[in-house]
């Protein structure tokens, strides 16, 4: 089983528009409210794909309630440890033509004892025969320090689990002495990272490396326009331009897309090349869309 793990969820309100203009009434051209989190994200384009997952996180009050029952609908199983307190997050995503702006808001707040009942949860993960997976990714709530995903992976360390980890700064570099399957940073957060510029694919698969060396299995980083490059567990490293596949409306989702696809890729042909190359063409088909990407969209990118 394939368990998604999204920390600080939210209902995403996206807003379409022509133009945004500051201190002025605005009207939009298309809304879509949507259940938003890169974890839930991820289920989503996973279930689109054919492949079920769990989804696992924290939810409190009504805005948490409405984010159980639309990722539901979505046919995805759900574990939430509802919490209380503050209301999970309402987001704002304002996309024009020419930019998106978004406003994420802060969130509930969790305690050590929430936070227990979420290892308790993990510590079920890797029982069985068949290997699971499990995917860490996005920001956390109030209340949580920067330990937390290491704190999972130990917990899942020397399980038949395959680890997943798409965050930033010490929450990733905190969980690679544990091996992760693969890691996602973007340009900019292996830029943070190692204190550097990255002007080319070249150094991107340099600085991959470095992090290959620290312990991850896989290193995927996405370059933006300049697509993305792969270096697997067996040093063999790919690179991939950027998939033209239509006029990108959002980037919202698109990297949670990505690792969607590569997953589903890897489980389908049991080759990295054919996972990254599902994981950009699921990822570009989410930049061309309102919302996520759909599997029509998916296959006829990655053909």
């Amino acid at each position: 089983m394939i368990y998604t793990v999204t920390l600080n969820p939210a209902i995403d309100y996206i807003i379409k528009m022509q133009e945004f203009q500051k201190g002025e009434i605005n009207r939009s051209q298309e809304e879509a409210i949507i259940p938003g989190g890169k974890g839930i994200n991820v289920s989503i384009v996973l279930k689109e794909l054919g492949i079920d997952s769990v989804a696992l996180g924290w939810i409190s009050g009504f805005v948490g309630e409405e984010i159980e029952k639309r990722v539901k609908k979505y046919g995805i199983a759900t574990d939430f440890i509802r919490i209380k307190g503050q209301e999970s997050r309402i987001n704002v995503k304002i996309v024009t033509p020419e930019q998106e702006t978004a406003i994420n808001c802060i969130g509930q707040e969790v305690n050590q004892n929430d936070i227990e009942k979420l290892y308790e949860q993990i510590r079920k993960i890797g029982n069985n025969k068949e290997s699971d997976w499990i995917i860490l990714s996005g920001s956390v709530p109030k209340g949580v320090d920067e330990a937390i995903y290491e704190e999972i992976c130990k917990i899942l360390n020397e399980k038949n689990v395959k680890i997943i980890v798409d965050t930033t700064g010490a929450f990733l570099l905190n969980t690679l002495k544990y091996k992760p399957f693969l890691i996602k940073p973007n340009r900019h957060e292996l830029e943070e990272i190692f204190n550097t510029k990255i002007s080319s694919k070249d150094g991107a698969i340099e600085y991959a490396k470095k992090l290959k060396e620290k312990g991850a299995k896989n290193v995927l980083i996405s370059l933006g326009k300049d697509g993305a490059i792969l270096v697997d567990e067996n040093n063999e490293t790919y690179k991939t331009d950027a998939i033209n596949g239509g006029k990108r409306i959002s980037t919202v989702g698109a990297g949670d897309s990505v690792i969607a696809g590569f997953v589903a890729g890897y489980q389908k042909y049991e080759n990295y090349e054919n996972a990254l190359k599902m994981g950009m063409a699921a990822g570009a088909a989410t930049a061309n869309s309102i919302f996520l990407a759909t599997k029509e969209e998916i296959f006829k990118l990655f053909s």
